[in-house]
């Protein structure tokens, strides 16, 4: 059988271009397969010993969301942001750390190249799927639907089947059941809109205990425009660097949290920073006329902050809260700006009254939040 010199060519040419992109797999580590991802993720888990110890990346990378503040960057961060990354800037950061928190908990991790790729395949892969949402609690639901079709049963059988004889335990089954159910709508009618307890997870891991209680920052010089506009204001990056242009690693968080500033930075994009406290759109609110005019201190409405990694509403921010602490507050009488109301301080000098309040001049009327 006589061999075709354009077929010769042809089978040298595959031949050598597998051997090349084989040798070019094995050097580059840029592509990865099924097998890689597998490996990876049970490297990641702590399932597969390193060359010294048992490594535990999961520990301290949490893969699913949780509930709870992880100093750590996410598994899909980390996928996130060396995805892109050729394989020896990703050695790099897991083998040879400038970050002072890094370099402590990577001290004697002793991982080959090959395993340093499966992790690299697995992290890539899980940020292209994206993170699993958290799941939230349903017991409310769960017992609410019980609830309903334990009432359909009793009116039933009360009426139809009759198989329960005495017709008290059908009357204390649709009682029962029926005050739960009206309070279980109550309560969520009025709850409607209103978000106390709300507590998101932010693009960077933020925290108000180490700026405002540690370091003692005054609320004022990062939300600047609470004292001049409706809202405070959430502050441009250029205001974290003015601090982080010295202070480039966490004691906690390392490097890779304050990174992202400098990342939104480069990039001339805004972090997006998640708004907690939130009012329906019929609702005036003047942070200045509060701030200034009222002197009310910044945790009488959004709690010790200073004492928050992160931030929660505390306070749900309903209508009769706010008039409440209108009823309550004192009005800085002696300001020029209230001298029309002349009655009132005709009152003060006569003793009739000890002090003015904000309902007194017109703070609950309805008018003034819902124009």
């Amino acid at each position: 059988m006589k061999i075709s010199p354009f077929s010769l060519f042809i089978f040298c040419f595959f031949l050598f271009h597998d051997i090349i992109h084989a040798e070019n797999d094995s050097i580059n580590r840029e592509s990865y397969n099924s097998h890689d991802i597998l490996i990876g993720e049970r490297i990641f888990h702590g399932s597969v010993p390193s060359r010294a110890k048992m490594v535990n990346c999961a520990s301290c990378h949490n893969v699913q969301a949780v509930d709870t503040l992880n100093w750590n960057p996410s598994a899909i961060e980390l996928g996130l942001k060396y995805m892109n990354k050729d394989f020896k800037t990703f050695k790099s950061a897991i083998t040879s750390p400038t970050g002072q928190v890094m370099m402590r908990i990577h001290e004697n991790l002793l991982l080959d190249d090959d395993q340093i790729h499966q992790i690299k395949s697995y992290l890539t892969n899980l940020a292209l799927q994206g993170e699993e949402p958290l799941k939230p609690l349903r017991t409310n639901r769960i017992l609410f639907t019980l609830l309903i079709i334990l009432f359909m049963l009793a009116i039933v059988d009360l009426a139809i089947t009759k198989i329960i004889k005495f017709r008290i335990i059908h009357i204390t089954i649709l009682t029962v059941s029926l005050l739960f159910i009206t309070r279980f709508l109550v309560i969520s009618a009025v709850d409607l809109g209103r978000s106390k307890n709300y507590q998101p997870d932010q693009p960077i891991k933020f925290s108000h205990a180490v700026h405002a209680g540690q370091n003692q920052t005054d609320c004022l010089y990062c939300h600047f425009n609470a004292e001049n506009s409706k809202f405070a204001g959430i502050p441009p990056a250029n205001v974290c660097t003015n601090c982080h242009v010295l202070v480039k690693e966490g004691s906690r968080s390392g490097k890779f949290e304050i990174a992202k500033i400098y990342h939104a930075l480069e990039n001339n994009r805004a972090i997006e920073w998640v708004k907690i406290h939130n009012l329906p759109d019929h609702v005036y609110f003047n942070h200045a006329q509060h701030v200034v005019a009222g002197k009310i201190d910044c945790l009488q409405c959004h709690g010790d902050v200073a004492t928050m990694d992160e931030v929660v509403q505390v306070n749900d921010l309903s209508m009769g809260w706010c008039v409440d602490c209108h009823r309550q507050t004192k009005v800085q009488f002696d300001n020029a700006f209230y001298g029309k109301y002349e009655q009132l301080h005709k009152d003060m000098r006569e003793g009739k009254i000890t002090k003015v309040t904000v309902d007194k001049i017109g703070g609950i009327d309805c008018m003034k939040c819902h124009y």
